[in-house]
């Protein structure tokens, strides 16, 4: 699945969002490492990445091929500053509708608009790809994404109030989302 766009954020610059291809997968490892570094919203901790180059070269490159998987980039000044993608839920029949939504965007490039634009792409990629529902999992405490999802038709179907196990905060709980895409 292949996506192009370019947008204009909030301060005037303008935001490249492509796919990420094989070749970007240092960049795809920096960027993941230092946003999970910077957020305790996020599933996983800095040291405990297993991402190698070559595997992300193999997943980046199974992405871009995919006709129901996408990975996004999004670039500002030719700057990779966020991911987003989305994958099936699973193969079998009963749950091919469904694709899981994730995003990451570097904490000073928080509120430009770059994570409505990387679901806006990543939402009309699913519909191409002929998907019924979009989900996602975020973290109670993080109110401006869940501003976010919600001003984007996502609604809340659960709750999971011992989701994550933060070493900093202990518990967070996490809400289970999703969009209806037909």
């Amino acid at each position: 699945m292949h996506y192009q766009s370019t947008i204009r954020l909030k301060d005037g610059r303008d935001c490249v969002l492509r796919n990420a291809g094989a070749e970007d997968a240092e960049e795809v490892i920096r960027i993941f490492d230092r946003t999970h570094e910077e957020t305790d919203y996020l599933l996983s901790y800095p040291d405990e990445s297993t991402l190698t180059k070559e595997g992300e070269e193999e997943f980046l490159k199974k992405q871009t091929e995919s006709e129901n998987a996408i990975e996004l980039f999004a670039l500002v000044d030719g700057v990779p500053v966020g991911l987003a993608g989305f994958s099936p839920v699973g193969d079998k029949e009963k749950v091919r509708h469904r694709a899981d939504y994730g995003i990451s965007i570097l904490k000073e490039y928080w509120g430009l608009g770059i994570g409505r634009a990387l679901t806006n792409a990543c939402i009309s990629c699913a519909k191409a790809a002929g998907y019924e529902q979009m989900e996602l999992q975020v973290v109670a405490e993080n109110k401006a994404a869940i501003r976010l999802y919600e001003s984007l038709g996502f609604t809340e179907y659960g709750r999971n109030p011992k989701g994550f196990r933060s070493r900093i905060t202990l518990w967070q709980e996490l809400i289970l989302m999703r969009l209806e895409l037909k």
